[in-house]
């Protein structure tokens, strides 16, 4: 074609000639600092047992928990999230071994801060379900609806037996009214002023949850849609986030990531504290299957979903690649 002048005046592509020239003007920067690794312990077993959903991701024993842990100190991870999966003859009706000072959440805590120190934040989930014999966040009433405020009482004895154990971060993942200010209040009334909350602000009732409930080895019948958001709601996600800051949460989270990019965007916009996105089990397996099939790149792929979850807003990303893609930044 005949080019006139100086068309196009404009050439973006010049910003695009070199992987040195693309680094450099990136507007977006991923770091290890960026991750926090979920994982989970598990009680009575005497070597990990592999998470059949998701390829790679294990429950731990409490020594491969440190071992892990250690990795993803030097990696440069800089958090890690513990679940516990109790033995089933221990799950009962009030979830009381989520409240067992023995219990595997409290162990597994306690054995990573002996590892690893203040080297990694050391994260607690905060919720009943994995601890339910019906697999609920909550404590049901007589007609099986989830009793909120009952509900709240058992949060705050979680809170205090979790940051005893040595939490400096606790994440109340249930979705009940009032969560972060109940658990405020049971922290600063136990001596644990300097306990963090990070907030569940905006976790939606998400088809994507799939795998996870077979590395908790949850006992959920049916669904979480009366306490978990719904997927069609923006707005909301704002009304929760006014709520848990009121109530002093210390940052705030939305889950899942990649489909709710839109939400975790308005969430960042709107807020002065650190902000978080938990990239699910559903999204890691989907990945994971398409890259064992051969149909995508696995690790551009990984890649990529975590720079687009920190391109809207994440300043910290809870994602079951945290250690590997730590070690690959750091190459």
């Amino acid at each position: 074609m005949t080019v006139y002048g100086n068309f196009p005046g404009s050439r973006p592509r010049r910003l695009r000639t070199t992987p040195a020239m693309r680094r450099m003007v990136a507007e977006t920067r991923l770091d290890p600092a960026n991750l926090i690794l979920p994982a989970f312990v598990r009680e009575g077993i005497d070597a990990p047992v592999a998470i059949s959903a998701m390829p790679g991701v294990q429950q731990h024993t409490l020594d491969t928990l440190r071992k892990a842990a250690v990795e993803a100190v030097s990696a440069g991870v800089s958090g890690i999230m513990l679940f516990g999966v109790p033995a089933d003859e221990k799950k009962d009706a009030r979830g009381t071994a989520g409240t067992d000072p023995g219990g595997i959440l409290q162990v597994g805590l306690r054995a990573v801060r002996e590892e690893v120190g203040d080297d990694l934040v050391v994260m607690s989930d905060l919720c009943l379900d994995e601890y339910t014999d019906h697999g609920h966040c909550g404590v049901l009433t007589a007609d099986g609806r989830v009793d909120n405020d009952a509900t709240l009482e058992r949060y705050a004895e979680m809170a205090q037996v979790q940051a005893d154990a040595g939490a400096h971060v606790v994440g109340p993942s249930g979705m009940m009214d009032g969560q972060v200010g109940v658990v405020r209040d049971a922290l600063d009334r136990t001596g644990h002023e300097d306990v963090s909350i990070l907030a569940y602000t905006a976790k939606y009732s998400s088809a994507f949850y799939g795998p996870f409930r077979e590395a908790v080895g949850s006992s959920l019948k049916g669904d979480r849609k009366t306490y978990q958001q719904d997927p069609a709601n923006a707005r909301e996600s704002l009304r929760e986030l006014a709520l848990d800051l009121e109530e002093g949460a210390d940052m705030v989270m939305v889950k899942p990531a990649g489909p709710y990019l839109d939400i975790l965007a308005k969430v960042a916009d709107s807020v002065d504290v650190p902000v978080a996105a938990y990239q699910i089990s559903g999204e890691y397996a989907m990945i994971e299957a398409a890259a064992e099939k051969g149909w995508i790149d696995r690790d551009a792929a990984i890649m990529e979903s975590l720079t687009g979850i920190r391109r809207a807003g994440a300043q910290m990303i809870l994602t079951y690649w945290a250690t590997e893609a730590a070690q690959r930044l750091g190459r």
